[in-house]
C-alpha cells in the first residue's frame, strides 16, 4: 500500500503502482499530486481498517509529509512509535547508545544555547534540531569561534520570530559528536521475519572536508560489494532494537578508516527524498525497489553485475548553489547540462522558483569519465542559468 504525499511524486513510482495495481490511498494530497483515475485507490477509511487488522501490510511512502497521517490514524500500531525512534534524534542515540558507549550527545532547550559553555573535550560537535520537521542549518562546530557563531544564529528570540511558539516549544536541540568518514546513503527494508534486505548503497562526495552540500551520490559494483555485509550486520542490530518487520528506511551513516560505521540518521518508511535512490535502482541496476519492497523480493547482486563491472551510477542533486536569486533567473539550460556527461539517464526538472534546486540528474559515468562527476560536484551551475 502507497501513501503518497508532497512535494513530489515521479512518473516512475506512478506507473509502478498502476502496473502492479498496488493500492494507494486516496488523501487529497495523493490526488492533487496524482491525477490519474485509473490507479488502485483506496479511500482512507479503508485503508486505515486493512492496515490495522494486518500488521504484514507493507506500507510505504515517498515523503515525510505523510507522517502525520500515520500518526493520526494508525496510533494503535507500532508504526507511529517506531516512526518517532528515528525523527526524534535524541531518542535514537538513547536507543543505540550501548552500541556506542563513549559517543557524545546532549539535549539542549533553545533557550539555554547561548548560555551552554562546551567543554574543551567535547569539540568538534554538531548542533541540530532534535527533531526534524521544520528546516533549520545544521550547524558543524570546530572551535569556539564556531560556537560563538552558531550562538548568534540559534538565537532564541530570533527563532521566536520566525517559527510559532508551537514548533518552537516542543523542539529541542541536540549537541552530538562530529562523526568522521566516508558518507553513504543506504536504502534497505526489513522482510517479515525482520531480516534485512539492502537495496541500494551510495557513496556521498564531497569536494573537500568542509562541504556540506548533497550534489553527488554514487553506486557501483565496488561500492556495495565492499560495504554490503558491514552495513547488514549494523542495521539488523537496529531493527532487532527497534522491533522492525515490513518496513523500509534510509540511513545515513559515516565509515570511518578502521570500518567503523556511525549512523547520521534514518528515515522511515520511504527511501530517498524525491523519488531519488528508489527511481535510480531501476535505471542503473534493473529492478524495482518498490516492487522488491512490497514483494518481499531480494536483489540477486552477481547477476546484476554481470555486464556493469566498472559502471558508476549517480544522483546529481541541482541545488541552486549559483548566488544568483531565482527571481532573476529566466531559464535553466538542461540540454546543455545533460550534454556534460558521458550518458544522462534521466534529466528531471524541478520548479525552482518554488523548491530553490534546478532539479535531478540520474548518470551513468564510466571509470575514465569520472572527471565529469568531479566538475558537478564543484560547479556553480553559471554555465546553465539564463538570467
Amino acid at each position: 500500500m502507497f501513501l503518497i504525499d508532497k512535494p513530489y511524486v515521479s512518473d516512475f513510482l506512478i506507473n509502478t503502482i498502476k502496473e502492479n495495481d498496488f493500492k494507494i490511498i486516496a488523501t487529497p494530497a495523493a490526488r492533487e499530486l496524482i491525477k490519474n483515475d485509473s490507479l488502485n485507490w483506496i479511500n482512507e477509511k479503508n485503508a486505515v481498517e486493512i492496515l490495522l487488522n494486518n500488521s504484514q501490510t507493507p506500507l510505504y511512502t515517498n515523503s515525510e509529509n505523510s507522517i502525520a497521517w500515520i500518526a493520526r490514524n494508525l496510533k494503535n500500531t507500532n508504526l507511529p512509535h517506531q516512526i518517532n525512534l528515528f525523527k526524534d534524534k535524541f531518542k535514537f542515540r538513547e536507543l543505540i547508545k550501548d552500541l556506542y558507549p563513549d559517543f557524545f550527545y546532549k539535549l539542549i532547550k533553545p533557550e539555554a544555547i547561548q548560555n551552554f559553555e562546551p567543554q574543551q573535550k567535547d569539540y568538534p560537535f554538531v548542533i541540530k534540531p532534535a527533531v526534524g520537521f521544520f528546516s533549520l542549518g545544521v550547524h558543524i562546530v570546530h572551535n569556539r569561534q564556531d560556537w560563538i557563531k552558531a550562538q548568534k544564529e540559534l538565537d532564541y528570540k530570533s527563532l521566536q520570530n520566525i517559527y510559532p511558539k508551537e514548533v518552537l516549544d516542543t523542539t529541542d536541540f541536540i549537541l552530538e559528536e562530529f562523526i568522521s568518514g566516508e558518507e553513504y546513503a543506504v536504502d534497505s527494508y526489513f522482510d517479515d521475519d525482520g531480516n534485512i534486505v539492502i537495496l541500494n548503497i551510495l557513496h556521498h562526495r564531497f569536494s573537500s572536508g568542509s562541504d556540506t552540500s548533497d550534489r553527488v551520490y554514487s553506486s557501483s559494483k565496488n561500492i556495495i560489494q565492499e560495504n554490503k555485509s558491514k552495513i547488514e550486520d549494523f542495521l539488523m542490530k537496529i531493527g532487532q532494537k527497534a522491533g522492525l518487520k515490513n518496513f523500509p528506511l534510509h540511513t545515513e551513516i559515516r565509515i570511518d578508516d578502521k570500518g567503523k560505521i556511525q549512523p547520521i540518521e534514518i528515515n522511515p518508511l520511504r527511501f530517498g527524498g524525491w523519488c531519488t535512490t528508489g527511481d535510480l535502482s531501476h535505471h542503473a541496476f534493473g529492478f524495482n525497489s518498490y516492487e522488491y519492497y512490497t514483494r518481499k523480493q531480494k536483489p540477486d547482486w552477481n547477476k546484476i553485475f554481470t555486464d556493469k563491472e566498472d559502471k558508476i551510477y549517480s544522483i546529481i542533486v541541482l541545488n541552486n548553489s549559483s548566488g544568483i536569486a531565482e527571481s532573476q533567473i529566466k531559464d535553466f539550460d538542461y540540454d546543455l547540462l545533460a550534454a556534460d556527461f558521458e550518458n544522462a539517464l534521466v534529466v528531471r526538472k524541478t520548479d525552482y522558483k518554488k523548491y530553490l534546486v534546478f532539479g535531478f540528474v540520474f548518470a551513468e559515468t564510466s571509470p575514465e569519465n569520472e572527471d565529469e562527476l568531479n566538475r558537478i560536484l564543484v560547479s556553480d551551475l553559471k554555465k546553465y542559468i539564463r538570467l
